[in-house]
C-alpha cells in the first residue's frame, strides 16, 4: 500500500494531466459536430482492427474442424457425381425405363502418418474397418490419386502410395483415351513413370492423364496428373512418359477412401477367367 501511494504521489502531475486533457476532449465533442465525427471515425478504425485481429485468431484455431467439414462435404458431392453412378438401360418393349444405382462411395480420413522420400512409401489413415475401409480399397486426394488400402485394424489403415515399387495402375491419356500403366522409379516423389503407350498415337506436353477405369479399385476420370516429357524405346514401339503427378505427396492432409459397391462381384469374374486361362495353357 505505501508503495503504491507513493506512486501515484510521484506521477500526480501526469494523471492530472490526463485526467484535464479527457475532459477537454469530452467538451469538445459534445460541442463540436467535427470534432464528434472525427473521433467516432478514429474509434471506429480502431476497434474494428481489434475485432479483425481477434476474428483471425479465432478463425486461425478453427481451420482444422473447417478442414474436416469441407472434406466431408466433398466426399457427400463425390458420391453425386455421374461416375460414381453404373448406369443401366433396361428395354421392355417399347419403354425404355433407365435406372442408376451407385458403384461408389467415399470416406473420408486424415493422414497421421505418411512417407514420399523413401523407396518403399506408405500412408496411414485414421479410418479402419470399424468406418467401412478394406483391403484394396483405392485411396484419392482432392488433387489425384494416391495409392491402394494394403492393410487395415478396427482404426487405422494402411495405403501403398503411387510412390511404391508394386505399385501399377490402370490410366489413360485423357486426350485419346489410350489406356497404359503408371509406375514409380523410385527416385522423385513429383513424378511418376506412364508406360505401354504406342509410340502410334502422339503426345503433348501437358497432356492430362486419368484413370482408365479398367482397375476394381479407381472410378473412371480421377486426374493422375501431367505428361512432362516423352522418349521412344528403341525397338518395341511404345513410350516411356514422365509424368508430373497431380497430388503433391508432400503437402496431403486429408484423403478419400473409395468403396467400390461391385469390387467382389469383379474379383470373382476375374478369378474365373484367370482359372479358365489357366486351364486352356494346361491343354495346350
Amino acid at each position: 500500500m505505501r508503495n503504491l501511494l507513493i506512486f501515484f504521489k510521484r506521477y500526480s502531475y501526469v494523471f492530472l494531466f490526463v485526467a484535464l486533457e479527457t475532459i477537454a476532449t469530452v467538451l469538445i465533442v459534445q460541442n463540436s459536430y467535427y470534432q464528434s465525427s472525427k473521433l467516432i471515425t478514429w474509434c471506429n478504425a480502431i476497434s474494428g482492427g481489434c475485432y479483425n485481429a481477434v476474428s483471425s485468431v479465432s478463425n486461425y484455431f478453427k481451420l482444422a474442424e473447417t478442414n474436416r467439414q469441407l472434406v466431408e462435404e466433398n466426399a457427400r458431392l463425390r458420391e453425386q457425381l455421374a461416375s460414381s453412378y453404373t448406369h443401366y438401360n433396361k428395354k421392355v418393349f417399347t419403354v425404355n425405363d433407365t435406372v442408376y444405382k451407385r458403384q461408389y462411395t467415399y470416406i473420408e480420413a486424415q493422414i497421421i502418418k505418411n512417407s514420399y522420400n523413401k523407396r518403399c512409401n506408405y500412408i496411414m489413415i485414421n479410418k479402419g474397418t470399424m468406418q467401412g475401409v478394406k483391403n484394396d480399397m483405392a485411396v484419392m486426394s482432392p488433387q489425384g490419386i494416391v495409392g491402394v488400402v494394403v492393410n487395415t485394424t478396427r482404426n487405422f489403415a494402411t495405403v501403398m502410395s503411387v510412390l511404391h515399387p508394386d505399385s501399377r495402375n490402370s490410366v489413360k491419356i485423357k486426350r485419346t483415351g489410350i489406356a497404359g500403366s503408371l509406375i514409380w522409379d523410385g527416385k522423385d516423389f513429383r513424378y511418376g513413370t506412364l508406360i505401354d503407350i504406342p509410340t502410334t498415337h502422339k503426345l503433348y506436353k501437358n497432356d492430362t492423364i486419368i484413370t482408365s477405369g479398367f482397375s476394381q479399385e479407381f472410378p473412371e476420370g480421377i486426374v493422375v496428373g501431367y505428361v512432362e516429357n516423352a522418349h521412344q524405346n528403341s525397338g518395341d514401339g511404345f513410350y516411356t512418359i514422365k509424368i508430373r503427378l497431380a497430388t503433391d505427396f508432400n503437402k496431403i492432409d486429408y484423403v478419400y477412401v473409395i468403396n467400390n459397391s461391385f469390387y467382389q462381384e469383379q474379383l470373382i469374374l476375374n478369378k474365373k477367367i484367370a482359372e479358365q486361362d489357366g486351364q486352356q495353357t494346361d491343354n495346350q
